[in-house]
Parts: C-alpha cells; sequence; structure tokens
C-alpha cells in the first residue's frame, strides 16, 4: 500500500466523538470549520445549503432531547446543523423576475448532498485542527421536529447535525471501530449481491 500523506492519515484517524473536555473552540478555529465547509463542492455551485451555528444553550438543550435524549450534544463547544436549502434559489427567480417552478425531490436530493458534502469537509477541517466531531442520524428521523425548533420555512429542511469539541483522552485511545473490507462495498461496473456468507462475514467484522 502507498504510504499514506497526511490528509489520507487523516482520514483513516478520524471517529466519531461524544465525549468533550471543558474547553471551547477558538473563534478562529470555528471560522476555518465554517470556510471548509463552503469550500465543498455543489451541483452547479449553487451551494444549495444553510449551515445554522446553534449558540443557544435552551436549543441546543432541545435538540438533544428531541435527537433520541443524547445529553452530549448539549454540552458539545460547537454545534453546526445542516439544512438542505431549495428556498434560496426559489427566492432568487422570483427576485428576477421569473416564475419559479415548485422544488420537487430531485431538487432535495441534490440539495441534501450539497449539505452532506459541506458537513463532511467540516469534519475534515476540524480533524485536522484536532477537534472531533460526530455526526447525528437523529435529525433525519426528526425532521418535522427540527423543523420546528429551527424555524425553518417551506424547501428548507434539515440533512444533517455536527456536533464538535475537543476529544478527552480516553476518546482520542478509543480504537476506532473496524470498517468492511473493499469487496464488501465496491463493485465492479454493475451492483453485485453479497452472498449470504459473505453478509454474515462483513456484520460478524
Amino acid at each position: 500500500m502507498t504510504e499514506r500523506n497526511p490528509i489520507l492519515q487523516s482520514l483513516f484517524d478520524r471517529k466519531s466523538v461524544r465525549v468533550y473536555e471543558e474547553k471551547p473552540i477558538p473563534a478562529e478555529m470555528k471560522q476555518a470549520i465554517l470556510e471548509a465547509a463552503a469550500q465543498a463542492p455543489s451541483a452547479g455551485c449553487q451551494q444549495l445549503y444553510t449551515i445554522l451555528d446553534i449558540t443557544d444553550p435552551a436549543l441546543k438543550e432541545a435538540l438533544a432531547e428531541s435527537c433520541d435524549h443524547q445529553s452530549f450534544i448539549a454540552k458539545a463547544p460547537l454545534v453546526l446543523v445542516f439544512c438542505a436549502d431549495c428556498k434560496k434559489w426559489y427566492d432568487a427567480y422570483l427576485e428576477a423576475g421569473c416564475t419559479p417552478r415548485t422544488p420537487g425531490v430531485g431538487d432535495l436530493m441534490l440539495a441534501v448532498t450539497d449539505a452532506a458534502i459541506a458537513a463532511q469537509n467540516a469534519v475534515v477541517a476540524a480533524e485536522s485542527l484536532g477537534i472531533g466531531s460526530c455526526y447525528i442520524g437523529d435529525v433525519l428521523e426528526n425532521a418535522e421536529a427540527m423543523r420546528d425548533a429551527l424555524h425553518l420555512p417551506q424547501y428548507v429542511v434539515p440533512a444533517c447535525m455536527l456536533v464538535f469539541g475537543r476529544p478527552t483522552e480516553q476518546q482520542q485511545r478509543r480504537p476506532k471501530p473496524a470498517r468492511f473490507a473493499e469487496q464488501a462495498v465496491v463493485c465492479e461496473n454493475v451492483y453485485t449481491d453479497r452472498t449470504p456468507d459473505e453478509l454474515r462475514a462483513d456484520f460478524a467484522a
């Protein structure tokens, strides 16, 4: 295997971190994370997402409760919600004097993809700064509650939430969970079903 450069090594080292030191994230590091997110690839360079920087402790608590009562969310020094945002281009067309079509499922999927790619950029940037992160999947499961809590307008949907903080020593030492072998996730040219034995081996590992 080719020797890993620092970026590749960072991707291999990164793991979800749910316990943080009680230290704030410096403003310049937070800014670097947000700027890195905005540099992500985007469909048509439209950046169909909006990032909500959650600083209100009461709102953090509410999000923690709605996301399966995960208290570490409320304690995280930095909480970002990445919203798929089709309202931006809809409003831009209106402002230009056009009559835009209603955003559909395909538009939403593009916006969700944009938001997820931007979120991953934020994760990689944070890792490079020694800041841990964790994706919160309950955002999609509780989309309506999240929309209410965050006062999201029509055509704006919560796509993913990330929490960040400096990992404790225990979290730094904790081994990263194993990933599937390459043949379990990569097919050549066409989709290939895994055999029952292969599936058992995949999940046993």
